[in-house]
């Protein structure tokens, strides 16, 4: 059986020109806030995986199935309805975190907020640390 192609890659592809093309300045500004944030945080360089996912650092995973890849430690999305941030980490240990965090919706995975002003800026600082420390201590190179 072949082995399924990842879809979502690293790429080499300007994460400014694509922050860029967003129209709604208000957006625009909360990615490039975003990407200054998670830069500090992480200590890597942003970078686009796949067309639309602003990305930090990376791991690698393998599931018990078999199934390996590799993805970024903490990124972002720039969605029509949202910004969709990408907590790997997931949100099960963070619910002291949460409470205070504002304005958001979560998923597996996702944060979903509309603008960074309905978020406390500090909690969604030690939420990331807080995340990406667990990842990088989880997938250790």
């Amino acid at each position: 059986m072949a082995k399924a192609e990842q879809k979502t890659k690293e790429t080499q592809n300007s994460v400014v020109s694509f922050l860029n093309q967003i129209k709604e300045e208000s957006k625009r500004t909360d990615c490039f806030e975003l990407v200054s944030l998670m830069e500090k945080i992480t200590k890597e360089k942003a970078k686009l995986w796949g067309t639309n996912l602003v990305g930090f650092g990376n791991y690698h995973y393998v599931y018990e199935s078999g199934h390996e890849g590799d993805s970024f430690l903490v990124g972002f999305s720039p969605r029509s309805q949202n910004l969709t941030l990408y907590i790997m980490a997931g949100f099960e240990t963070y619910e002291s975190i949460l409470k205070d965090l504002g304005k958001f919706k979560t998923g597996k995975s996702c944060l979903y907020i509309k603008k960074l002003e309905d978020i406390d800026r500090k909690k969604l600082k030690e939420l990331i640390t807080n995340s990406v420390s667990y990842m990088k201590k989880k997938y250790k190179k």
